[in-house]
């Protein structure tokens, strides 16, 4: 007879207003996403989306081999704007570090493999879409 397996569940958000929270949170499409996808395309760029490589990156230029990703504030640990739940710490504080973590195996992956690697912030495209598309399009047309 086989034992029943119990599989360890994820930990519980901490209300149900966070957990509301939590499954509204796209990992495609975002705003940020289209806002920069939008302008590339308006000036000319021409890229794939949601590339199969390590990270799925955000928008790739296959035959440059540039892969760009655009890293939510809270998710990556943003220097500048994110700031740590105040419950649920240990949670969070695991979790959070885990996805600096392979932020940083990804970057490494691809770049063992020939990519340049751009990751813009989110509060980037926000507050400075200009600054960001001029990063981009620099390395574009430098590779």
């Amino acid at each position: 007879m086989i034992d029943k397996i119990t599989v360890p569940s994820a930990p519980i958000a901490s209300s149900p207003n966070i957990q509301k929270t939590m499954k509204g949170n796209r990992s495609v499409n975002t705003v940020p996403e289209i806002l920069l996808r939008k302008e590339l395309f308006r000036i000319g760029f021409r890229y794939r989306v949601h590339y199969s490589l390590p990270g799925k990156p955000d928008i790739v230029f296959p035959s440059k081999k540039i892969a760009v990703f655009i890293d939510g504030c809270f998710w990556h640990m943003c220097p500048k704007c994110s700031l740590m739940p105040k419950t649920n710490t240990g949670y969070w504080t695991a979790k959070l570090n885990r996805n600096v973590q392979r932020m940083k195996e990804v970057n490494t992956a691809l770049k063992n493999d020939g990519w340049k690697v751009i990751r813009v912030w989110e509060h980037e495209i926000k507050s400075n879409l200009a600054s960001t598309l001029d990063r981009i399009q620099k390395t574009v047309v430098k590779n």
